[in-house]
């Protein structure tokens, strides 16, 4: 029988003549490939580990193609030869049936991702990448949007079927209650999540773009912030003479002379510091911009130093909270600090050091670029920041050692 079964086989290879169900029943492996025709192109590819393959050999614009169909006997032989009867109709149309098929799957592929692709999903897979570059204190907060205001709404849909009018929908609320600046974020929110499905190809277009003209315009306001030389000296004689905790007392007395964020002074650790080298390097994770950064320190400021090393020295916080050592002070301990002194909060706020400094410094003549390298700010080229990162470094420390002794100059003012 199975010599019969081998000579069957040899004949229809030596013939080409078609293949019969019989046939393929009777077929054994061997330990090299068959290929046994069908005519015009089709035949079955049989391994030697059994597996059954049918496919299709043709030519299309001059290039030899192949093209498969399936197993056998899943696909059976009657519906091989249909498929490729169909696939010669295609090539007598000038079609490739080859790239044909590719597409169609492709396009199936896609339909079916996009009938899992809800906006949660996606929002959750972009912030997985996006959250992590942030400020743990800004990652939380977009958090905080996402699950609580966008998901419930949103969560559950399509990313492919949504509309202007449903992001609309679910910022309007805000605008309504007076929360413009809340409204905006959520929308540029939705567009950040929309650009990454268009970018990784869940959609073709990204339908929230260009919806905040749809909102009423933020005003901006912009922190504020003693700028006057003889208001500046005023108040640092007020920090001077505030008779509150330790902590509060010295963090007011320094972040004018490093002017910071209020919170990379607060969080700051006595390992950041080099006072021999007179140098503070804040690590990325605490950056707005999440890259570390330099401070060179005056030497008044180093002088502070070394005296709160005193009181807090045998901690890891500079400015330690009253309750424990293990925790800093709260964001709001120097901020009150400001207010019993008399500030109001449209006369000085913690911010209002940066740009204090920000003014005086270029009124006093000092270049721009420095200021900025100096405040941490966002650099728009990559490339220059690296440059600039090390160009100014040596600008960067006489400015900070000027601005000390204008600040000492100034407390010493009298009017």
């Amino acid at each position: 029988m199975l010599d019969d079964a081998a000579s069957l086989w040899t004949t229809l290879e030596d013939t080409n003549m078609k293949l019969t169900d019989t046939a393929l029943r009777a077929l054994k492996p061997t330990d090299k490939v068959q290929k046994l025709s069908d005519g015009c192109g089709l035949y079955l590819h049989v391994t030697p580990t059994g597996s059954k393959l049918w496919r299709m050999a043709y030519r299309f614009e001059g290039k030899q193609k192949l093209l498969s169909f399936g197993a056998y006997p899943t696909l059976s032989l009657r519906d091989a030869r249909k498929l490729r009867e169909e696939a010669k109709e295609q090539l007598v149309k000038g079609i490739d049936p080859g790239a044909e098929k590719r597409e169609a799957k492709a396009a199936v592929i896609a339909k079916e991702r996009e009938e899992r692709d809800t906006f949660e999903s996606v929002a959750r897979e972009w912030f997985a990448k996006y959250g992590p570059t942030l400020s743990p204190k800004h990652e939380a907060k977009l958090r905080r949007y996402l699950e609580n205001t966008l998901f419930p709404v949103l969560g559950r849909k399509l990313v492919a079927h949504l509309e202007p009018a449903d992001f609309l929908a679910v910022v309007q609320p805000a605008e309504r209650m007076g929360h413009n600046e809340t409204a905006h974020k959520l929308m540029r929110l939705c567009g950040q999540v929309t650009r990454y499905a268009r970018i990784t190809g869940r959609v073709k277009y990204d339908v929230a773009a260009g919806l905040t003209e749809a909102l009423r315009p933020v005003q901006n306001t912009h922190f504020a912030a003693v700028t006057e030389p003889e208001a500046i000296g005023r108040l640092l004689r007020d920090i001077d003479d505030y008779t509150g905790h330790t902590s509060v007392l010295f963090c007011l007395k320094i972040l004018p002379y490093v002017f910071t964020r209020p919170s990379e002074l607060r969080l700051a650790q006595w390992s950041e510091f080099d006072l021999e080298g007179a140098v503070w390097r804040i690590p990325a994770k605490r950056m707005k911009m999440r890259r570390e950064h330099v401070v060179p320190l005056a030497h008044q400021v180093v002088a502070m130093l070394r005296e709160l090393h005193r009181y807090t020295g045998n901690g890891d916080f500079l400015f330690p909270s009253i309750r424990a050592l293990t925790t800093p002070i709260s964001d709001m301990a120097p901020l009150a600090a400001l207010r019993r002194m008399g500030y109001a909060k449209d006369a000085m706020t913690l911010h209002g050091f940066r740009a204090m400094a920000s003014t005086r410094l270029n009124e006093l003549g000092f270049r721009a670029d420095v200021i900025e390298a100096q405040l941490a700010h966002k650099e728009p080229d990559a490339v220059r920041l690296a440059y600039n990162r090390a160009e100014y470094m040596d600008e960067r420390r006489p400015l900070m050692q000027s601005w000390a002794d204008y600040l000492d100059g100034l407390r010493n003012e009298t009017a």
